[in-house]
């Protein structure tokens, strides 16, 4: 299992929302770089960074933030956000984007996902946000008529490398994965399935290790870091150690 460490860009700075409310931003690290520098040195060894400001505009807006961290780093990185046409997936990945993340425009305009996933197998994951089971998208400030599930089955068999899934209620609010709810998702298409949303403590982590999360691929780890209930020591020693169990 990989453990992601988030970092979210809004007018270029490091930041956590809560439930995706961009009213409600806590600043975490004006140099996003550093940030993920530090990350790298602590161990992780991939990072998921999310262009938020991009995510509402549908088009990239943190590139210069961007840049940076993909400048600093020399682990591999996954982005999301504003990420709505192919010429915008292709500069990406040739900037040194791993994977990139298709959200909103997984929604409307499916064929793209297909297409992307032709191109560059391997490099395109499909983010999935859901508010009680329903496909949030446009940053989450709109409600699409389609159900998590569906829209992950609709991926099947395209070459996608990954689904990103979260539980938008969970998020920022530090009461723990859906495990529930990702495990559905995991079941429900063969695609590898990364949680989002919520991880809080070292209690979390290991409660993805048990065998019925076995299916996961990774999760992701935001505020939990940041503020210090998580220790990125303790989570990456306990994954090694059931690893190699």
């Amino acid at each position: 299992m990989i453990l992601f460490p988030a970092i979210d860009l809004k007018d270029g700075r490091c930041v956590r929302l809560v439930q995706g409310d961009m009213a409600q931003a806590t600043i975490f690290n004006d140099s996003p770089a550093e940030q993920a520098l530090a990350f790298e040195r602590q161990g992780f060894e991939y990072l998921h960074l999310v262009d938020l400001d991009g995510a509402f505009a549908g088009k990239p807006v943190n590139a210069d933030a961007v840049k940076a961290i993909l400048e600093a780093l020399s682990i591999p990185v996954q982005l999301g956000g504003g990420i709505r046409d192919l010429r915008t997936v292709e500069r990406w990945l040739e900037k040194g984007v791993e994977r990139v993340i298709i959200g909103t425009a997984a929604v409307r305009d499916p064929d793209l996902v297909r297409e992307a996933a032709r191109l560059y197998p391997g490099r395109i994951a499909v983010g999935i946000d859901a508010r009680d089971g329903q496909v949030a998208i446009e940053g989450w400030a709109k409600i699409a008529q389609m159900s998590s599930i569906d829209l992950g089955r609709r991926f099947e068999d395209v070459g996608v490398a990954a689904i990103v899934y979260t539980d938008i209620s969970r998020d920022g609010v530090m009461k723990g994965l859906n495990i529930e709810a990702t495990l559905a998702m995991a079941a429900a298409t063969s695609i590898a399935v990364i949680a989002s949303g919520g991880l809080a403590s070292l209690g979390d982590v290991a409660r993805l290790l048990e065998p019925d999360c076995a299916r996961l691929a990774g999760a992701i780890t935001g505020r939990a870091l940041y503020d210090g209930r998580l220790n990125a020591t303790e989570a990456l020693a306990l994954i090694k150690s059931r690893a190699h169990a």
